[in-house]
């Protein structure tokens, strides 16, 4: 059974720095690509960053470019987003998603990110 788990939200000032976790199990973490995605009150869920498994990074929302960086850690089988420079509009809830060649097929409960004063 694929389990996909996101860590690391929570509360953070604006300009502040948060790095989430998503971990990966039940199969074999190094075949698929993995997804940030993050949907905010109001709002459809997009797509933030991925990374295939060869390590090629993409991101796809052009508030975030220079910001956020996504990477991950075959070892742990662990994907990573650090985000840094936040601002209000990043506040959502962060999910995690895995795809092996097609779309995104398992996916984490999510993981709050307030960025507020």
């Amino acid at each position: 059974q694929v389990q996909v788990v996101e860590s690391g939200g929570g509360l953070v000032q604006p300009g502040g720095s948060l790095k989430l976790s998503c971990a990966f199990s039940g199969t074999t973490f190094s075949i698929y690509r993995m997804g940030w995605y993050r949907q905010a009150p109001g709002k459809l869920r997009e797509l933030v960053a991925s990374i295939t498994n060869g390590g090629i990074r993409a991101y796809n929302a052009d508030s975030v470019k220079g910001r956020f960086a996504i990477s991950r850690d075959t070892a742990k089988n662990t994907v990573y987003l650090q985000m840094n420079s936040l601002k209000p509009e990043d506040t959502a809830v962060y999910y995690c998603a895995a795809a092996n060649g097609g779309e995104y097929k398992y996916w984490g409960q999510g993981t709050q990110v307030t960025v507020s004063s």
